[in-house]
């Protein structure tokens, strides 16, 4: 958000849940029809023993699975912030709405920095952020 010029904060306090959990992040000013972006994100994977036999469906599937989770979590800001669930499976997938974002996300950074190739720049920046999440889990 930072380098799209969209201020922002991490872990809102004030959006807090009932159980004690918050989304990763909220715009200070509004991001789209005068409502502020609100975002959570999840890397998943399905090579854990019990998701494989449905990650079996497909790599598409399982990140979706997850960003519908979610927004049935945070259903209750849906009147007051734009809620983005940011889904994504450690092998690199990306839900649609997930990948729709984030392109989004990019024009918006290009269009800040002149640069043309930001969006793929920012989809090089998450694959690099998912690959050091998988060597830190299967050094675990």
């Amino acid at each position: 958000m930072t380098s799209a010029d969209i201020p922002a904060s991490k872990e809102p306090s004030g959006l807090t849940r009932r159980d004690g959990k918050r989304p990763d992040g909220l715009t200070l000013i509004p991001f789209q029809g005068g409502k502020p972006l609100v975002w959570d994100v999840t890397v998943t994977t399905s090579l854990v023993e019990s998701n494989v036999d449905t990650a079996a469906i497909g790599a598409v599937w399982w990140p979706s699975k997850t960003a519908n989770r979610k927004l049935s979590k945070y259903a209750e800001l849906a009147s007051v912030y734009i809620f983005q669930p940011i889904a994504v499976e450690n092998l690199g997938s990306f839900d649609s709405p997930t990948s729709s974002f984030l392109s989004n996300l990019g024009n918006k950074i290009r269009a800040s920095s002149g640069e043309d190739k930001e969006t793929s720049f920012l989809f090089q920046r998450i694959s690099v952020l998912i690959q050091r999440f998988n060597s830190v889990l299967l050094h675990d």
